[in-house]
């Protein structure tokens, strides 16, 4: 069985706390028209690198419908600076468009089959993936970008299109899966394309 959803796959339910204070499923986003849930955290060079993109991207579609969730499951064990309390410190000093959830158990980034951060997952009305991967295609230098493959297939799906690539490798640092090396993969964890 593969690790990571496959496109047409069901978003699976969660219920996490976030850094505003409350806690989320999946239903508390059941307005949106397109539900975008990627696997990140305070540290990877690559998040702090395409945060900014990530953000433009979530404000360019957000009056279309979209919303955007970030859920940090990284084992503070590996990396203490994604704690809980420093995601509430970076959200506060960064203000991003999106809930930030936390996944302590790591079990919500095992049933989405999170492998990098960032890690991206749309979804469409009915929760079904329709693109799965990278934000960009340099997330740790933007200056070098020549695609935003998450904008395009937001932009297609919106305009009633097919995306026309559901699927690229995504770009990032290791989930820090508690109790490994910072470097280890789930055994069958593997590129998506």
């Amino acid at each position: 069985m593969a690790f990571t959803l496959a496109i047409g796959d069901q978003a699976p339910d969660f219920l996490l706390p976030a850094t505003d204070g409350s806690s989320y499923s999946l239903k508390d986003f059941s307005e949106a028209k397109v539900l975008v849930v990627f696997f990140t955290c305070n540290h990877c060079p690559f998040v702090v690198g395409s945060d900014e993109v990530t953000r433009a991207t979530a404000l360019k579609h957000a009056e279309s419908g979209v919303q955007f969730v970030g859920i940090n499951a990284n084992s503070v064990n590996t990396k203490a600076d994604d704690s809980f309390d420093h995601m509430v410190a970076r959200m506060n000093e960064q203000k991003f468009p999106w809930t930030y959830l936390r996944d302590e158990s790591q079990e919500v980034a095992k049933a989405y089959g999170g492998l990098r951060t960032p890690h991206f997952y749309v979804f469409d009305q009915d929760r079904k993936l329709i693109y799965t991967g990278r934000g960009v295609d340099s997330p740790r230098e933007i200056s070098k970008m020549t695609v935003n493959n998450l904008d395009q297939a937001l932009t297609e799906h919106l305009a009633g299109k097919t995306v026309s690539v559901p699927l690229t490798n995504p770009i990032g640092c290791n989930v820090k899966w508690d109790g490994e090396d910072e470097h280890w993969m789930p055994a069958q964890a593997c590129d998506l394309v």
